[in-house]
């Protein structure tokens, strides 16, 4: 097995190679993060997506969230057009928080959605 080291934050750790269901894709894509944070306070925060797959999205945040939590995303959409073609809004997409690290002032969070993106 192919081992790959990689530099955290100022300490090293052994990494074996990920294989997934889906691939991700290193786009970033503005989201509404609606949640509560680890004090119970409800927040709205205009974020994007570091990277996405069908099953999940790591983001950035400046709120603190905790392991398990669900959170929404919902995809800005463009002010409503007369076609009936483009959606006035996005259905919200639904995740949990698998994973954390804290990064100065700034947390990247993978999350996990509860159903497979289409």
């Amino acid at each position: 097995m192919d081992l790959t080291l990689k530099q955290l934050n100022g300490r090293q750790s052994v990494n074996a190679p990920q294989t997934r269901s889906y691939p991700r894709i290193r786009l970033q894509v503005p989201v509404f993060l609606r949640s509560s944070d680890a004090a119970g306070t409800e927040f709205i925060e205009l974020t994007k997506t570091l990277n996405i797959s069908a099953r999940g999205a790591c983001i950035a945040s400046t709120h603190m969230l905790r392991h398990d939590q669900m959170v929404q995303l919902t995809i800005p959409a463009p002010s409503a057009s007369p076609s009936s073609l483009v959606p006035s809004e996005t259905p919200p997409i639904m995740a949990r928080v698998r994973r954390q690290e804290v990064l100065g002032d700034l947390r990247i969070f993978g999350l996990e959605f509860l159903r497979p993106l289409e």
